[in-house]
């Protein structure tokens, strides 16, 4: 039996482009046109490796996620909640303002205004943000249990200030906020940090 044709690109490099041109333009923002070009393939290649633009575009945030969010992803797994906090809020910075990639974070503009039809875009990433903050919030609630964060600390609450920097300063960097201005805001998080 003969072997199949070869494929005529890489999925992964074209998953890339595919990643760049969502996160530079968002779900909605983002035409098939700009897609195709960017990714190097025809519409029929697209849909027969990828699936349509929603199936894309998942696909694309989680290759953000396990890609140029990932130092950020992994920061929960530092040896104190501070360390935590720092790490979330550093990595960031440099993921948001990378002068190589789009400015800002796809998972808080990627799809932040969507129309009718694409509202299961915007619920799911929703639901990534919030499971980020759940995440945090369980991060905490165990550090409390150590004795790294006092025991009166409300993990939930200082997880979600916690993000609500981190994804404010995504939306900042979108606007040319400075990574010196978005250190300062980092430092003074920290500085403010609550110590048993």
């Amino acid at each position: 039996m003969a072997a199949g044709r070869p494929k005529a690109f890489d999925p992964d490099k074209a998953l890339d482009c595919a990643l760049k041109v969502f996160w530079q333009k968002g779900y909605e923002g983002a035409s098939l046109p700009d897609l195709t070009e960017a990714m190097g393939i025809n519409r029929p290649s697209l849909y027969a490796q990828f699936g349509n633009k929603k199936q894309l575009f998942l696909k694309a945030i989680d290759r953000y996620i396990q890609g140029p969010a990932s130092p950020s992803a992994q920061a929960i797994a530092q040896p104190t909640a501070r360390k935590v906090v720092e790490a979330l809020l550093f990595n960031g910075i440099k993921t948001v303002s990378n002068p190589r990639t789009p400015h800002g974070c796809l998972l808080v503009q990627g799809a932040l205004v969507c129309g009718d039809d694409a509202q299961d875009v915007c619920k799911e990433l929703a639901k990534r943000r919030k499971a980020a903050i759940t995440s945090l919030a369980e991060r905490f609630e165990a550090a409390k249990v150590q004795g790294d964060l006092p025991a009166e600390s409300d993990a939930r609450t200082l997880a979600s200030y916690v993000m609500a920097v981190v994804f404010g300063m995504a939306v900042q960097a979108t606007h040319g906020v400075s990574r010196q201005d978005m250190t300062a805001v980092a430092d003074w998080v920290l500085a403010s940090w609550p110590s048993k």
